[in-house]
């Protein structure tokens, strides 16, 4: 797995039987973790952006400083989890800190409360299609 590899995600909510995702970008590297969603002007429907935690680190947290528009923070254990979930976190605010999450999502604001997320439900990160980034310019 190169960096000019691109796999795309969905998140799908195993327990609910429903998509909260369906291109769901990962943050892979440190430059796009401290990126994440900055500079963007909205997250439209459908979409979302992952974050991976350090295996050193035990807790996760966000912030919204610089950022446009609310979004829903979704909190996950090693087994992929739900064990927290903050609802339409506002700009310029922190996330709840989170000890034993290992991933984040964010998804637009109201995804949870539309898809009737809860914590204790089983998240599944399936992989779509992988793209090398010529193929993704040339089209």
């Amino acid at each position: 797995m190169g960096p000019d590899i691109s796999y795309e995600l969905r998140a799908v909510n195993r327990s609910r039987g429903v998509v909260l995702c369906q291109r769901l970008e990962s943050a892979a590297t440190a430059i796009a973790r401290g990126r994440g969603l900055l500079g963007r002007g909205e997250l439209a429907a459908g979409t979302g952006m992952l974050f991976r935690s350090s295996a050193l680190i035990p807790f996760m947290w966000m912030h919204m400083f610089g950022m446009r528009f609310p979004i829903d923070i979704v909190f996950l254990d090693g087994e992929d989890r739900v064990i927290r979930v903050n609802h339409s976190l506002q700009p310029w605010r922190l996330s709840s800190l989170v000890v034993g999450a290992r991933r984040a999502l964010e998804l637009p604001a109201g995804t949870a409360a539309r898809t009737a997320l809860r914590v204790g439900d089983q998240i599944a990160l399936e992989e779509l299609a992988a793209k090398s980034r010529a193929s993704r310019t040339a089209a």
